[in-house]
């Protein structure tokens, strides 16, 4: 068995938690996962005013103090912190070792860089045998560029167990493991929808740790004495986060969450058994970061009588002022009178710039009664757009300490992926849904591009059998109206009691509130209990 933990699930995460994971319990490898899609964004906007960066500082910062006692503890770090330049990253944790006078073997993984010249970046998601090839030179801390998520644990779990690229099933376990793991504490209780259930209500959760196997199963866990919990019900969420069908696609397997198995064998431990893995696809995820002009936004607040009629008045006088081409407004309604968001995207940094922004607040004497807004005038951002696209699988190198550069080949067995998506029931869903089953749904909802996904799950067999008749495409639209627009694929994972429903494009709207749709499952919720 081999203990995998993790220390950070994006680029901002708790600054503290490497020290308290290694101080906390016994490890291996401890992994930390930077690298969220806005994440290549912030890194590729780095990059261009400085070309050594590209990386994330913040890791450096938290190794200053975290290396030595790593090495005291023997645990090992692997971590896509990386970013756009890995074998900058990689020098300067160099730099740093010898300065607090330490032995640490640093390796790094590239090969994910494309050259894509009207792109701020371009980088394809490897998988984790080039980690592997890392850890089996010697490599105290292995640092990557843009690797899959799940990579980060599947790695090591490879080094230490020597499979190979034919050991689908284990390597498909260990990506749930990875997948269970990479966001952090959104699998010990963050972001969970019954987190008034939690022992400490969810104040602060502890970070998680796989417990894997020599077969790919897995046991996740946490230190003794940290917050939140580890259950069926909180891993369920992160399985059902970020994904759309139960075929989950990867570089080195395809992962098939409908033949997961989670069972709770003790206090926060919740074995996961039964994942079954075919080869993986001929391609490989590419994301491709790009500038797409400026944006800017205001907000008013609204408040006593005529909401509407003030809210259009707005929108009238900056039209005026500005022009209608690339203005945005979006309304919300709140108790105690409304906001109205103000938008602009504009290929002129003039105009998406003070041009807009003083407008808004030149109306402070001139609009509407009980006009405020909730920020000064402000200089605009570059708008970045983040899209994927597939390339063949290709090969990519680790960097051992002071070894030669090795080829890692992509796998030579593949398969086409088939997405096939669930509707069985739409035809003859069930009229009710009944009452106390509404407080009874979990949902958890996220981004993979411009698409967002809004994964639901129930408690029991039982309860999945009357959802699962309900809940068809049109009663999710029903619920969400503001969806009906765009493509919706529904899926089924009887064994996790859930349902996924993928919306396709939602996120590249420019006025939309949620950009990365973490809110639409709340949302979800919240409107099943109001449609008794």
């Amino acid at each position: 068995m081999i203990r995998i933990g993790n220390a950070s699930g994006f680029y901002g995460d708790r600054a503290s938690a490497w020290r308290e994971m290694l101080e906390g319990g016994p490890l291996d490898v401890l992994t930390g996962d930077y690298l969220a899609e806005l994440t290549m964004l912030i890194l590729a906007r780095d990059r261009l005013k400085d070309p050594s960066l590209g990386y994330a500082r913040t890791f450096l910062r938290q190794m200053e103090q975290c290396l030595g006692l790593a090495a005291d503890r023997g645990v090992r770090i692997v971590t896509n912190a990386g970013g756009l330049n890995p074998a900058g990253l990689a020098a300067a944790l160099r730099s740093l070792a010898a300065r607090l006078g330490l032995s640490t073997t640093i390796g790094y993984v590239e090969g994910d860089a494309l050259d894509q010249p009207d792109a701020l970046a371009a980088n394809a998601y490897l998988g984790a045998f080039g980690i592997a090839s890392c850890l089996d030179a010697g490599a105290d801390v292995v640092v990557t560029g843009r690797v899959t998520d799940a990579s980060l644990v599947v790695g090591p779990a490879i080094a230490h167990f020597g499979w190979t690229r034919d050991d689908l099933d284990a390597l498909a376990g260990a990506t749930v493991a990875g997948h269970v793991l990479e966001c952090g504490a959104q699998a010990t209780g963050g972001n969970f929808s019954f987190f008034t259930e939690l022992p400490d209500g969810g104040r602060r959760p502890g970070f998680p740790i796989a417990e894997v196997h020599a077969d790919g199963s897995a046991v996740i866990t946490k230190h003794p004495g940290t917050g939140g919990a580890v259950t069926v019900e909180t891993v369920t969420a992160q399985l059902v986060y970020e994904i759309a069908g139960p075929a989950y696609p990867g570089p080195d397997v395809v992962t098939h969450l409908d033949t997961v198995r989670l069972a709770q064998e003790g206090a926060d431990r919740v074995r996961i058994t039964g994942t079954r893995g075919t080869p993986p696809p001929p391609t490989l995820k590419v994301g491709v970061a790009g500038l797409d002009g400026y944006r800017n936004a205001m907000t008013f607040v609204l408040t006593g009588l005529d909401l509407d009629a003030k809210a259009a008045l707005v929108r009238a006088q900056m039209e005026d002022a500005v022009g209608k081409e690339g203005l945005a407004f979006t309304l919300t309604k709140t108790a105690d009178g409304a906001l109205l968001h103000a938008a602009i995207h504009d290929p002129d940094p003039k105009r998406a710039g003070r041009a807009f922004s003083s407008a808004a607040v030149e109306l402070a004497l001139a609009s509407y009664p009980g006009c405020t807004l909730t920020t000064p005038p402000t200089d605009p951002t570059p708008n970045t757009t983040f899209k994927t696209a597939e390339i063949p699988q290709l090969p990519h190198w680790s960097i051992p300490h002071d070894g030669p550069r090795v080829e890692i080949p992509p796998p030579t067995q593949t398969a086409p992926l088939i997405r096939e998506y669930v509707d069985r029931h739409a035809a003859r869903h069930a009229d009710e849904l009944p009452d106390q089953l509404r407080w009874r749904v979990g949902a958890r909802s996220g981004d993979k591009g411009s698409d967002a996904n809004v994964g639901v799950w129930v408690r029991s067999a039982q309860d999945f059998a009357v959802l699962r008749g309900w809940l068809s495409r049109e009663r999710f639209v029903e619920l969400l109206p503001e969806l009906a627009e765009y493509p919706i694929e529904r899926y089924e994972m009887s064994n996790l009691f859930a349902i996924n429903f993928v919306v396709r494009g939602v996120l590249a709207r420019r006025d939309w509130l949620d950009p990365q749709g973490k809110a639409l499952g709340e949302r979800l919720r919240a409107r099943l209990r109001e449609s008794r």
